[in-house]
């Protein structure tokens, strides 16, 4: 039997992606949003505040980047949740992190994260609901070690990070469990 719970943010898991932009100075703020997602083969939706440090780097730049966190990375990447650029004016300085610059969008990359979207800014979306950056991504990089021999990304290498509503926790995925468009086919025949 279900327990009502209220309202509450029910979906699990939740990416934990570090968005990188330059300020007006080439000054690199990086923040944490689980808020975010692909919207089309080529898009991100973030939905971020606009009040963030990030968020105003963004609409000045018209650029930035997304990177995948992963358990390797975990205090950082909290911290970057934690800590608000608005405030701190060492933020990025302070994780010893290196950020070098996108070959294909004026935005960081943070060299520590495995994988990272470069991305233009497409377009903002504002109502009454929600507040939301899309960007188009131009290109995608990966570390090496976290690769297979045809050059994808291994989910169980990554080590990627995900945020639970429910708890506020930090979890690692990677484990594969099933086959996508393949675990379903059994039902798909049932009944012929």
């Amino acid at each position: 039997m279900k327990k009502n719970l209220g309202v509450i943010q029910a979906v699990y898991p939740m990416p934990v992606l570090m968005i990188a932009a330059y300020d007006a100075n080439g000054k690199v703020n990086v923040m944490n949003a689980a808020w975010g997602m692909i919207c089309n083969t080529d898009r991100i939706a973030l939905f971020i505040d606009e009040d963030h440090k990030t968020t105003q780097n963004i609409l000045q730049s018209k650029a930035f980047t997304v990177s995948l966190a992963d358990r390797k990375h975990i205090d950082v990447a909290d911290f970057f949740g934690i800590a608000t650029g608005n405030k701190m004016t060492d933020k990025f300085e302070r994780t010893g992190y290196t950020a070098v610059k996108s070959a294909f969008v004026n935005a960081p990359i943070i060299d520590e994260f495995p994988v990272v979207m470069e991305c233009e800014l497409a377009e903002v979306v504002n109502t009454e609901s929600f507040y939301c950056i899309v960007g188009k991504i131009v290109n995608t990089a990966a570390e090496e070690s976290v690769l297979d021999e045809s050059g994808k990304v291994v989910p169980e290498k990554l080590d990627a990070l995900t945020f639970d509503q429910f708890r506020h926790g930090y979890y690692a995925s990677g484990e594969k469990v099933g086959q996508a468009w393949k675990a379903g086919v059994p039902l798909m025949k049932k009944g012929e």
